[in-house]
């Protein structure tokens, strides 16, 4: 589909880049040609996932540790990386969501993922952003959102909420930086297999999705690939402030995701909120 130097002599910064999706696009843009940073807060994670794809594909990718709720830590990494050159482009892709009924919910839990999902993403593509207007640079922003922002998430309310704010910052700042030549765009992906979406958010492991999803099955990683590569190349530069749904029509045919938790006792979600417990335990002992 791709000119395989299509992104010959770019620079791209993949937030949650060491795993999942950000893994993933990470590879199809090294294998286009691009210089690669990908950031986590798991360095050694992300350390790994940089050797891998460096000796699969050959090129540049550059790990670096950072906790992205921490701005003074976002903006001394991305001080870091225009010191050998500008980023051409910027993948917010780092979150974090888990299903809970909201009455459950504690504060620490809810600022658990806003700080990530909302204010992180907002300092990554701010570092970014203004270096991009004093230096005079164009540049382009991709970030990964739910098609949950458009008719709400039900159990998964956090996400949601701060999905719709990088929903709404994708709009506000197209309008307000394109005259420097900078492009905002969002994807939101339906179900695409990855560890950690199976591990917290699909207690079915898929199987809902094969049952009402229009095509019959979850996305495939390539097709997210595709569609980040075609939003950050040059092809297209008058395509800005737009949020596309990649979800086989699903959200259409079924109006939302997790909807049908509602039907959920005590003892479901008691038996959910053990399962995340203990993967997150057994994640936990794995960085130790």
């Amino acid at each position: 589909m791709f000119a395989t130097d299509l992104f010959k002599g770019k620079k791209i910064l993949i937030t949650g880049g060491g795993t999942g999706l950000g893994r993933g696009i990470a590879e199809r843009l090294l294998g286009l040609g691009a210089e690669i940073a990908i950031c986590g807060r798991r360095r050694g994670v992300c350390e790994a996932t940089a050797d891998e794809l460096m000796k699969a594909h050959g090129g540049v990718v550059k790990a670096y540790g950072v906790d992205i709720r921490d701005a003074a830590a976002v903006d001394a990494m991305v001080e870091e990386i225009f010191r050998d050159g500008p980023l051409t482009s910027l993948v917010n892709n780092a979150a974090g969501n888990f299903i809970a009924r909201t009455e459950d919910l504690s504060p620490r839990g809810f600022d658990a993922i806003a700080n990530i999902v909302m204010h992180g993403t907002f300092y990554v593509t701010q570092a970014v952003g203004k270096r991009w207007i004093h230096g005079r640079h164009r540049g382009s922003v991709v970030s990964i959102t739910v098609t949950w922002v458009r008719n709400g998430g039900p159990f998964v309310v956090p996400s949601a909420m701060s999905k719709a704010a990088i929903d709404a910052m994708t709009k506000s700042l197209a309008a307000e930086w394109g005259r420097y030549g900078v492009r905002l765009n969002a994807i939101a992906p339906g179900e695409i297999p990855t560890e950690g979406m199976s591990k917290r958010l699909m207690p079915d492991e898929g199987k809902g999705t094969l049952a009402v999803n229009p095509f019959g099955r979850v996305g495939r990683m390539e097709e997210l690939q595709n569609l980040a590569a075609f939003l950050l190349s040059d092809g297209c530069e008058w395509l800005t402030g737009e949020t596309i749904a990649m979800d086989g029509a699903q959200a259409l045919a079924t109006g939302g995701n997790f909807y049908e938790l509602r039907k959920w006792g005590d003892s479901e979600w008691k038996a959910a909120r053990e399962a995340i417990e203990a993967q997150n335990a057994r994640d936990k002992a794995e960085r130790a």
